[in-house]
């Protein structure tokens, strides 16, 4: 039997907290073979991610081993010194970090940091070396990689920077990659570009690779085995093909019906969920102006081509309306442009038959429809104020805008917005790094509620959450909207989540509607080529599918 590239043979890691000891790992049996790709999924504090940087010897000072040995080519490199690290990682281990613009260096060029890692390992001298970070770029793709060289990570696109990161990683051709959610905030393009680049510089180079995510149809779409932790465990492993169609463990099981298909509903996610208990909404005679209307929408920001170019659509009230595209397409930009935090160049933005298009970005918050639009944020980490609790988060739409003063009636709605939106009166007090990222997702969807709205604006809610957690969360605002008829503008690169959820959908390119009407004709029958493209770039589990992909990247 051949001897396996790299063996974790009862790992065991622990960290030293405020608390006392913490097990993360509890001894964790892997193997993996020379050319393979092993998936590692599981929920965050799964411990994935510990995993790879036990493997790769990179714990924090709070982090040790304390039990078992990790083998790599044979040897033993659990206790190896300083030195003997140095020369192994980069050459023979090498790993792409989760967020590519914070693992980069801001203050160095594209090509120092590459020329950077080269130059570690001996292998060109730094005049050749140039050459070589050009060749390099070449080949993970970048467009004019003569000019990226002088570029700085806060110059590329999220995409980019994860070419960047596969180009130092590769460098030294190492015979183990470890990916550790390599496409977590990528459109789906992207996304599938940089896989199909990762699986075809696998192949080249006889690599194998560890690809650590969440996302269960990315994982069953390019490993050949897959492994399944839970709690700091390895629950369950095997071959992709039945790991998926046939799961033993009740979590595997679990994930696996959490995670969207093209034919699967929301109430297929999550089961177990109460039922919802639709509220009657006001009855509105044919005729009724639509909730909000954009007319001929544009917005620039100076360059050639403009973020937004003539939009126009509709949402009715209690409707939800899904917009897609890909990175750059403007719906970012949009969903900015309803609630009002920019301005629009030129059209109008009807919002319940009142034009609010000239109603100035900065004065917007004094007018009486501020307290009916609110938007929920991408990342929760960056727009809940690390210095407010739960409380004081929620609590803050009502003071700015219904002047609401501490005291019963304040508690009363903070409490009521939190146990709309699922979150438990015991986290209320909690600031936000003492919740996980499901419950800060929560606290931003129940201050979005507490001014009780009727416009929601959603910018990539689930984005980085866990199957499980997103598949509550979508839940949690489809009964929203069933129950109080608030309607829903929900911006995502995700189409599964789109199809489930949305009514309609507008597809964008360059500023540009490719594409609009009822969500499950056009995914049933696209009619753009773009759309199509975006459908099959969407990951899902199909063995035929996959067979055909991963020999197409090999060739």
């Amino acid at each position: 039997m051949t001897e396996p590239l790299l063996q974790v043979e009862n790992l065991q890691v622990a960290f030293s907290t405020r608390h006392g000891t913490v097990t993360a790992l509890h001894g964790i049996d892997i193997a993996l073979a020379r050319g393979e790709t092993l998936g590692i999924v599981g929920e965050s504090g799964s411990g994935k991610s510990v995993t790879s940087l036990a493997v790769m010897r990179l714990l924090d000072r709070a982090g040790r081993i304390t039990g078992g040995r990790v083998l790599f080519d044979g040897r033993d490199i659990t206790h190896a010194g300083h030195a003997d690290l140095r020369r192994l990682r980069g050459s023979a281990l090498s790993m792409i970090f989760q967020n590519p613009r914070a693992a980069l260096n801001p203050i160095r060029t594209v090509e120092h940091q590459i020329i950077d890692v080269l130059a570690a390992h001996g292998r060109l001298s730094r005049a050749s070396a140039r050459t070589q970070a050009l060749e390099l770029l070449r080949a993970v793709l970048i467009r004019d990689p003569e000019a990226r060289l002088k570029a700085y990570p806060h110059e590329l696109s999220g995409g980019m920077c994860q070419r960047v990161m596969i180009a130092m990683a590769i460098a030294c051709e190492p015979a183990l990659l470890i990916a550790d959610e390599p496409t977590t905030g990528l459109d789906v393009t992207t996304q599938q570009t940089v896989m199909e680049l990762l699986a075809r510089i696998k192949a080249e180079r006889g690599m194998a690779m560890i690809l650590i995510t969440h996302d269960l149809g990315l994982a069953a779409r390019w490993c050949d085995r897959i492994a399944v932790m839970e709690a700091g465990r390895v629950v369950e492993h095997g071959p992709t093909e039945t790991l998926f169609e046939a799961p033993k463990h009740p979590y595997t099981r679990r994930l696996v019906a959490a995670s969207p298909t093209r034919q699967s509903t929301l109430a297929d996610l999550a089961p177990d969920a109460p039922p919802v208990r639709v509220r009657a909404v006001e009855r509105r005679p044919p005729g009724t102006p639509p909730l909000l209307e954009l007319v001929n929408v544009v917005k620039s920001f100076g360059g050639p081509v403009p973020a937004v170019d003539d939009v126009s659509f509709r949402l009715p009230v209690g409707g939800a309306l899904g917009l897609v595209g890909e990175s750059g397409s403007g719906k970012t930009t949009l969903s900015r442009l309803v609630c009002r935090l920019l301005d629009p160049d030129d059209g109008d933005i009807v919002f319940d038959g009142e034009s609010i298009a000239r109603i100035p970005a900065r004065e917007f918050h004094r007018s009486r429809q501020r307290r009916d639009i609110q938007i929920v944020f991408q990342d929760p980490n960056d727009s809940l104020n690390p210095r407010h609790t739960a409380f004081d988060s929620i609590a803050h739409p009502l003071r700015r805008l219904e002047g609401m003063r501490d005291g019963a009636a304040l508690d009363t709605r903070v409490r009521e917005a939190a146990s709309r939106a699922g979150l438990p009166m015991d986290l209320l007090h909690r600031f936000p790094h003492q919740l996980s990222g499901g419950q800060k997702a929560r606290v931003g969807i129940a201050r979005a509620v507490a001014p009780r709205p009727r416009l929601m604006i959603l910018d990539e809610p689930t984005a980085a959450l866990d199957v499980s957690v997103q598949a509550v969360i979508l839940q949690l605002l489809d009964r929203l909207r069933r129950e109080d008829g608030i309607g829903l503008l929900f911006v995502s690169h995700d189409l599964n989540v789109v199809r489930m959820l949305c009514d309609d959908l507008v597809v964008l390119q360059v500023g540009k509607v490719m594409e609009a009407g009822p969500s499950q004709e056009i995914f049933r029958h696209p009619q753009a080529e773009y759309t199509r493209t975006l459908l099959e770039a969407v990951p899902y589990f199909d063995p035929q599918r996959r067979a055909t992909l991963l020999s197409s990247t090999a060739a």
